[in-house]
């Protein structure tokens, strides 16, 4: 019970890697509140850690809009006391180069993957202070780190984002409050799955990514979930400011798919 008395909030974690954390949070004890924009996908996950022994709480929100963002944490401040622990797992992927990229999903990008960070850091970063501490953890991308195909603009928001948690440690240290990231690379996903369907041949896709791996395979969500338990634990009481690759290797390999 490595997270017994914790307090933490996942957004994006109706599904994917965000709901593989939260499960993997509430086996260790937290209390986790689920934050994603549909209530009955949020529900359907709280159904799911309750049903496994955990305790949750459903906060339907759209992270881009600063007032839901309040109500859904005022919400888990409510029923479990302050968020120590906080993951920004939210995001979007649109598909293309910048020239394919649309204005409107660009500023849909912006609006979840950054301000909604910011948002919800605004929001829980108060009851930390008060509570004495925390550990905020950013899921970035290798993407941020490496260029990988057609993925221009989400790669900006990611790099941000590992940036960000830098900068985060810097300002509140003195406040016992860590910030981390961590960077997934290829992840068995749902993400995943929805961008190769994108491609010319997503089966032939999926076989170069688990090739191109050092390690020989695409990692799983269990993979990213093991090293954000552990940033969120007191295990990681002396480490902040850090980017955390799960990538099998392939940032340090550099090879990229070619579709």
């Amino acid at each position: 019970m490595r997270l017994a008395g914790k307090v933490a909030l996942v957004t994006g974690s109706a599904r994917g890697i965000g709901k593989g954390i939260a499960l993997r949070f509430a086996a260790e004890g937290a209390r986790v509140g689920i934050l994603d924009l549909e209530a009955e996908a949020c529900q359907a996950a709280v159904a799911e850690i309750e049903a496994a022994g955990g305790t949750a709480l459903a906060a339907p929100a759209d992270i881009s809009d600063a007032g839901q963002v309040e109500a859904a944490a005022g919400m888990l401040r409510d029923h479990f006391g302050l968020i120590t622990v906080l993951v920004n797992n939210a995001a979007v992927m649109p598909v293309g180069a910048i020239h394919e990229t649309s204005l409107a999903d660009f500023d849909r990008l912006l609006a979840v993957n950054l301000r909604g960070t910011y948002l919800v850091c605004q929001a829980v970063i108060p009851g930390m202070i008060e509570a004495g501490g925390g550990s905020i953890i950013h899921i970035a991308s290798v993407t941020g780190i490496i260029g990988l195909p057609r993925l221009a603009a989400y790669s900006m928001t990611k790099g941000a984002l590992i940036a960000l948690a830098r900068a985060m440690s810097t300002d509140y240290a003195a406040r016992g409050i860590r910030s981390n990231s961590v960077s997934p690379g290829t992840i068995d996903s749902p993400m995943l799955h929805e961008f190769v369907a994108w491609q010319s041949d997503p089966e032939g896709l999926l076989r170069q990514y688990d090739a191109m791996h050092p390690l020989g395979r695409v990692g799983t969500i269990a993979d990213v979930a093991n090293v954000c338990l552990f940033l969120a634990s007191d295990e990681a009481g002396f480490v902040t400011g850090a980017n955390y690759t799960v990538d099998g290797g392939i940032s340090v390999k550099g090879e990229q798919p070619q579709d």
